[in-house]
């Protein structure tokens, strides 16, 4: 399924009154896990500014023992003080990496802003190197934007 094919499926996940914020954001995860051929993990992490950490939220992949992610630590904690989507064409090139798993190729994290701020992001793991473009940003941005309605 195309981007373009997706972004209505998001709209009507976001727009559903009959689950709840958490049921949407899974259904999201496992909506572009199923199309997105090489989304291999897919999940969304919440700030915790007052602490300055980050905390794994719904997501669908292989389990993960990063829960919790100091600001600054690994892509997503440097995502959370950029306010800068991140792309990883290759983990392995990468000082500043949390391995995950070693099936992890690629990485992609996007900041989810509400009202101006980063209250947190989706994190895209690929088991394929380089596979994110432009328009996998612009799609994660959208969905992004569809997400912060819900806050």
């Amino acid at each position: 399924m195309t981007f373009q094919e997706l972004q209505p499926k998001i709209s009507a996940i976001v727009a559903d009154t009959n689950i709840v914020r958490d049921e949407k954001l899974l259904a999201i995860c496992q909506l572009l896990n199923e199309n997105v051929e090489y989304y291999n993990w897919v999940g969304f992490y919440f700030a915790n500014h007052e602490n300055k950490t980050l905390h794994l939220g719904p997501y669908v992949g292989a389990e993960t023992d990063h829960t919790v992610i100091p600001f600054g630590k690994g892509i997503c904690g440097q995502v959370a003080e950029s306010n800068a989507n991140f792309v990883v064409p290759d983990v392995a090139a990468q000082d500043n990496y949390i391995a995950c798993s070693f099936t992890v190729k690629s990485e992609i994290v996007v900041p989810l802003f509400v009202d101006g701020v980063n209250i947190g992001q989706i994190d895209i793991d690929s088991h394929v190197i380089d596979p994110f473009t432009e328009a996998d940003e612009r799609f994660l941005e959208f969905v992004n934007q569809e997400v912060a309605k819900l806050f």
